[in-house]
């Protein structure tokens, strides 16, 4: 017991707990408001009149790029398609001007087959015919109005690099076709 007062005694004190707060639950009713029915309208698909294609800085000699774009203007899209794919197998040709050798075909004095040139055509001709269908043309109406290459901006020469540019924009247009009156 001695050792019971040498210690000394340590008194704990309960602090009084605080308060607590008493939460009032209090239901807050929502009056409902006289809103004005808004009617959903289906959404409408405006038909546009024309379809634009664009092909950015293109590894393609601008040249080659500027006489296709002559040749396939006025043209429908699958007959461009058509003819190019026989330009990248080397069965057709793209008029040329210039010193270039002569070739065997009806109508053309001069010409090349640029088939690198040819198969990049063909995938913007294709993306082309997808906006066409995308703006809800007639696909057999759409000629191609509007082909041109310009000049795009080239990288710097750093050994081996390919460093022809070439920018393409094609335009299509819905054309009414033409009825011969003596055929009818």
């Amino acid at each position: 017991m001695a050792d019971e007062k040498t210690k000394p005694k340590i008194e704990v004190k309960e602090q009084p707990k605080p308060e607590e707060k008493k939460v009032e639950e209090t239901k807050i009713e929502a009056k409902p408001e006289a809103k004005p029915e808004v009617k959903k309208e289906t959404l409408k698909v405006v038909k546009k009149d024309e379809a634009i294609a664009l092909g950015r800085n293109l590894h393609a000699s601008m040249k080659q790029c500027k006489y296709i774009c002559k040749f396939i203007k006025k043209k429908s899209i699958d007959e461009a398609i058509a003819y190019l794919e026989n330009v990248a197998k080397k069965k057709k040709l793209i008029p040329f001007k210039g010193e270039i050798p002569h070739r065997h075909a009806e109508g053309i004095m001069s010409g090349r087959y640029p088939v690198n040139a040819s198969k990049l055509m063909i995938n913007i001709l294709k993306g082309l015919k997808g906006n066409v269908l995308a703006n809800q043309m007639d696909l057999d109406k759409a000629k191609i109005y509007y082909a041109s290459a310009s000049w795009a901006s080239r990288p710097s020469k750093k050994g081996g690099g390919r460093f022809k540019r070439t920018n393409v924009i094609l335009k299509a247009k819905e054309v009414p076709i033409k009825v011969d009156s003596k055929t009818s």
